[in-house]
């Protein structure tokens, strides 16, 4: 009976944590599509108006880890309400703003509020499931922030056609997602005396386990290929080549995100037939023959094959990290364990255009390509040699 009571809650939690999940990527996918009507309507330059991305990402770079260790003393919803708040009213007060230096404090501040949303959400996933239901959940909520990905672009831009600030009142959901969170939510608390040295010791000793440097490394190249290679190239191939529109772009990649969605939405099946560490390996090797044939496609919607093969290998890896890295991680130490992670995803984001530039330099598309096959195969060596090849305690 207790134990009924117990999934019951964890049920009722979901929507709430898809809820956080939604609003890790509206910060920036929702806005994007406002940029020339921002340009236009505060009269600034393709440079300035970069800046709202800048500006909102930047305190997630030093926040995300400091967010893990709060969640870990302090507890998991005493930093995400806070967050929740800051992200919503932060973000919303923008849509009211007419000054350009305004908009750039009122972004960064809503950044602080998102700097631990991204690791939060999985850190309360660790905490709440085990074993294959973990894996499941994880996928869910991947699916999730997939679909989040596909649609936020679309709302945004049909927002922004009717005034450039529109998009920015979004953010106010997270007001009330916050206030559902403190009512709602009824997650495990880590119970953490123990001495902050020695809290960070114990951190330390397991984040250097090979296994969980694996999964680091892992997450890492997976977003130089995403970030570099898919998401700046790619654009560039299809828009500078083909000539293809901004809507036929938005529509080849929207069908990643779904392809990401829908497997990923899967994983908790796939994973009663195979391990983690196997759907991994056959991740990069979908990201590896994906970024191959892309220099071979001369025809536009043939270009969809590649894509969804890409967005397969997504939906596999991602979630399949997050599992991996949960399991590694006691409760106790598991919202570092995450942050950590979240601040290497955005090492990847941020050199992932950098590498692959430099290799497009020396030999255009079909080298930022090959460049993106070539890290792939590197991810497969880390599953193979750093992850698979280690029990949850790290021996071989």
């Amino acid at each position: 009976m207790a134990e009924e009571k117990q999934k019951r809650r964890r049920t009722f939690n979901l929507p709430v944590i898809f809820g956080v999940t939604l609003m890790t990527v509206l910060g920036v996918s929702s806005v994007s599509p406002a940029f020339p009507a921002i340009m236009s309507a505060l009269n600034i330059t393709e440079t300035q108006v970069g800046l709202l991305i800048t500006v909102f990402t930047l305190p997630g770079v030093v926040l995300t880890p400091l967010m893990g260790v709060a969640a870990d003393r302090f507890g998991r919803k005493k930093v995400l309400i806070p967050s929740l708040l800051l992200f919503g009213i932060a973000g919303g007060m923008v849509g009211f703003s007419q000054n350009f230096s305004t908009l750039l404090l009122l972004r960064f501040f809503q950044g602080m509020g998102a700097a631990g949303l991204g690791s939060l959400n999985v850190t309360i996933i660790g905490d709440l499931y085990g074993g294959n239901e973990r894996t499941k959940v994880m996928g869910l909520n991947a699916s999730v922030l997939s679909i989040g990905t596909a649609v936020y672009p679309l709302i945004g831009g049909s927002l922004a056609a009717i005034s450039w600030n529109f998009p920015f009142l979004l953010p106010w959901l997270a007001v009330p997602l916050g206030i559902a969170a403190m009512l709602f939510l009824k997650i495990p608390e880590p119970e953490n005396n123990q001495h902050f040295k020695l809290y960070l010791r114990n951190a330390w000793f397991g984040i250097k386990d090979q296994k969980v440097i694996g999964i680091f490394v892992a997450g890492v190249l997976v977003f130089i290929i995403l970030y570099g290679s898919y998401l700046t190239y790619f654009s560039i191939l299809l828009g500078g080549v083909y000539q293809a529109s901004s809507f036929i772009i938005g529509l080849l990649m929207f069908s990643m995100s779904i392809t990401t969605a829908i497997v990923a939405s899967q994983l908790g099946r796939l994973n009663k037939r195979f391990s983690k560490q196997s759907l991994l390996k056959v991740g990069f090797c979908g990201y590896a023959t994906s970024m191959v044939m892309i220099p071979f496609v001369h025809e536009l919607w043939f270009f969809l094959l590649p894509i969804l093969i890409f967005g397969v290998g997504h939906g596999l890896i991602m979630p399949s990290l997050q599992a991996l890295l949960a399991e590694q991680a006691p409760m106790k130490l598991r919202g570092i364990y995450m942050a950590l992670n979240g601040a290497m995803l955005r090492i990847g984001q941020t050199t992932g255009p950098l590498l692959i530039g430099l290799v497009y330099m020396v030999g255009g598309f079909t080298s930022a390509f090959f460049g993106g096959a070539l890290i792939a195969v590197i991810g497969l060596l880390v599953v193979h040699f750093m992850v698979a090849c280690f029990d949850a305690t790290g021996r071989l």
